[in-house]
């Protein structure tokens, strides 16, 4: 017997933010979902993604645990994080902190720093997306709200049109759908939206790269590199960089941060991301010690980015729109989060949007809980992130003062434990059934 829908929902953007929600919503049968992809298939750009406790539930209460697992590598160490030491002389350097993980609730530390290649990650998602959901060559180039039914209207680049109930926007950091909505919004009494419509450089350029495990160097023990079993952060003035293994140990991934400060904000004038060759990527870490200069040596056809952020939105939601993952928040990499952030977004949009008391005629309910519980969450990591990377680069209101500084990049990430998907959950569903219930009342 089939199922009558209640609603249909277009996801607009077939990265993991977007695959998770569609993952997440399609465990419910009377909701239609259509997700909606600018590519010929569904890719990612990057490389290294990793994932905390918090988002490894997440996955866990989606079923997707298993299939993520066969793809993940854990630390060799499950209760360290990050080793941080300060490279940026020619000499040895030196550990100055060791970030330890905690258990989530008793959850196993092994899973609290999983590292994945981005692409076996995006297919954990694209494997169990159910068939007939995926929607190819459909960049969405403008939507219209229909007032009198709430339907949305949705016009792709060939012209061709298509319909739903709620609209998501999970089309990334330059996100059309955003655009369109703050811009609707300013019209409409707000025009200081305006300013946020754009992403902002951050004033950091990041060199990224990937080696081969059996290509990393040893040292004269004949042991491997430190990145190898330990994820590590070479930190310096101003610049730093972090290496990890990922591909459950078959490749390292390498980021390495320059940041001019005094440019956050401005214009970047150029390609965000670009090849460059490697003479340009072992300038700019001239004289770091021996382990920095051997590890970027093996990188040999690294990439430069252009690192770009979102400022704080007061909005995710205007109607039935709502925006989700980089579209609502992109930040910058030094918290390692902005994947899991999408994830927890959608996990709880799915379960506001799966609820039995939202129907069509509450829609509007649904998604105002979404934005009151993920909104502040996700900011405080967009903050965190951004102050994270100036403590590794010595440019933090502690400086070099390693004794206060290491804890405080602890401090950091408190919030990977200061609730379980379930609590926010609870906590959207509630403030939902509140608003429902003061909203009958007043009828």
């Amino acid at each position: 017997m089939t199922t009558p829908t209640k609603f249909r929902v277009g996801i607009c953007g077939g990265g993991i933010g977007g695959l998770c929600l569609a993952v997440a919503l399609s465990r419910y049968r009377d909701i239609h979902v259509d997700v909606y992809e600018a590519a010929e298939r569904f890719k990612e750009i990057g490389a290294g993604v990793m994932i905390w406790a918090k988002t490894w539930r997440t996955l866990e209460l989606l079923g997707l645990d298993i299939d993520a697992s066969k793809v993940a590598h854990a630390p060799a160490d499950p209760g360290i994080g990050f080793d941080f030491r300060r490279s940026d002389q020619p000499r040895e350097g030196f550990r100055f902190y060791l970030s330890q993980m905690q258990s989530l609730n008793g959850h196993d530390l092994a899973k609290d720093a999983l590292r994945f290649h981005r692409a076996d990650f995006l297919d954990v998602f694209v494997n169990n997306l159910p068939s007939g959901v995926a929607h190819f060559q459909k960049r969405v180039v403008s939507y219209t709200q229909d007032v009198a039914d709430g339907q949305i209207h949705l016009r792709f680049s060939d012209d061709s049109m298509a319909t739903c109930d709620v609209l998501v926007g999970c089309d990334g950091i330059k996100s059309l759908v955003r655009a369109q909505m703050l811009q609707q919004m300013a019209e409409n009494g707000h025009p200081e939206l305006l300013d946020l419509v754009q992403p902002t450089f951050s004033g950091i350029i990041a060199y990224r790269g990937l080696i081969p495990a059996e290509k990393m160097p040893k040292d004269e023990q004949g042991h491997l590199h430190r990145v190898v079993e330990f994820p590590t952060m070479y930190c310096g003035k101003s610049k730093h960089l972090v290496g990890y293994s990922i591909s459950r140990g078959s490749i390292v991934n390498v980021a390495a941060f320059a940041s001019q400060p005094e440019k956050e904000g401005t214009a970047f004038d150029g390609e965000w991301v670009t090849e460059v060759p490697k003479e340009e990527l072992l300038d700019c870490y001239a004289d770091w010690e021996p382990e920095v200069t051997s590890l970027l040596e093996c990188i040999d056809h690294p990439t430069r980015w252009a690192i770009h952020q979102l400022k704080e939105l007061p909005n995710y939601v205007n109607g039935r729109v709502a925006l989700l993952g980089d579209a609502a928040h992109a930040m910058t990499p030094f918290q390692g989060a902005g994947a899991g952030q999408a994830i927890d977004d959608a996990f709880i949009l799915a379960e506001l949007l799966g609820h039995s008391r939202t129907t069509k005629e509450t829609l509007a309910s649904a998604l105002k809980a979404y934005e009151h519980i993920r909104l502040p969450m996700a900011t405080h990591v967009l903050q965190g992130s951004r102050n994270s990377g100036r403590m590794y680069e010595f440019n933090g209101p502690h400086g070099e003062e390693y004794d206060v500084l290491g804890p405080a990049i602890q401090k950091q990430w408190d919030w990977i434990h200061a609730s379980t998907p379930e609590e926010d959950a609870e906590r959207a569903i509630a403030w939902m059934e509140s608003n429902l219930d003061l909203e009958n009342v007043v009828q």
